[in-house]
């Protein structure tokens, strides 16, 4: 083989210079902390942080698998008045890490205290976190009973205010299956079906004396309501269950926001929603929409 020049020679050969010496300070106490220099700056701002930072979590579920580790899309801001440049934002993946070495858990609890502890170390008077994660749980076929995973799209939003204090909204977002009602009476034989979206957003009374998973709130009201649930696993006596059930049990996205907004109107922990239900039609070359809101203290 022929010999190559060093990986210091290549290096240079493809453009790398020695580093140069500058005159700036290179020790943190003797540089100019722009951020902090007071000065009118015209607007005080709602928001400012960073945002999609990927990070390990812990997801605690009613459901199996009971803990979990998943991976959560964050938002961290603050809010900045308007004699403040900007703010420390190294600060907030620095606390986020110092949350996930004590066990980042997404529970209210824990991200009541993160929350809290932004303001503090933030020197701000108000913080807000927004994470989105998947959250996995097994699912049984229906005749065989074959074990997989499914999972749900989880949003939780976190907002902590001086003299206010907490405020929090929580959203799930599952796939179900809906059958047309319209296509089963007016057809000879069969009628067409087609994967819908339910999304949920609630806010709960008392979000951190919950008794039960308020996941499994949400994602039983979406799947107890559609045609039929979706299953990672299904062998063929499991598809003539699938299909017989979804034929037994048409909905329309109107049916699908109706009859959940109904359960989670029974539900005596929760105190607002919002309900949407999204089909993608499988025989037109659009989709089906409908949604609900309400608000028990409205």
């Amino acid at each position: 083989m022929e010999q190559l020049p060093s990986k210091v020679e290549r290096h240079k050969r493809f453009g790398s210079v020695s580093p140069t010496r500058g005159e700036k300070p290179i020790i943190k106490e003797d540089m100019v902390d722009l951020q902090n220099i007071p000065n009118d700056f015209l607007f005080a701002l709602d928001r400012v942080g960073v945002s999609k930072i990927k990070h390990p979590i812990i997801v605690c579920s009613d459901y199996s698998p009971m803990e979990q580790t998943s991976i959560g899309s964050f938002s961290l801001t603050t809010n900045l008045p308007k004699m403040s440049k900007g703010i420390n934002m190294s600060r907030l993946p620095e606390l986020l890490h110092h949350y996930y070495e004590k066990g980042l858990k997404m529970d209210f609890d824990t991200l009541y205290s993160f929350c809290h502890e932004m303001t503090l170390k933030m020197e701000q008077q108000q913080a807000h976190i927004s994470v989105e994660f998947p959250w996995f749980y097994e699912r049984k076929s229906p005749a065989l009973h074959k074990v997989g995973l499914s999972y749900a799209q989880i949003g939780l939003s976190i907002q902590y205010e001086e003299g206010k204090g907490f405020s929090h909204e929580v959203e799930l977002l599952v796939a179900i299956t809906t059958l047309c009602p319209c296509s089963k009476e007016i057809s000879e034989y069969s009628a067409h079906n087609q994967r819908g979206f339910v999304k949920m957003k609630a806010k709960f009374f008392e979000p951190t004396e919950l008794k039960q998973d308020w996941k499994v709130i949400l994602l039983e009201a979406a799947e107890s309501n559609a045609s039929s649930i979706l299953f990672p696993v299904l062998k063929r006596p499991d598809e003539k269950a699938v299909t017989e059930k979804a034929y037994e049990n048409p909905r329309f996205v109107e049916d699908i926001v109706r009859l959940v907004a109904a359960d989670l109107y029974e539900n005596e922990t929760i105190q607002a929603f919002t309900v949407e239900c999204r089909n993608e039609e499988s025989i037109h070359m659009h989709d089906a929409i409908a949604s609900f809101s309400y608000d028990k203290n409205s």
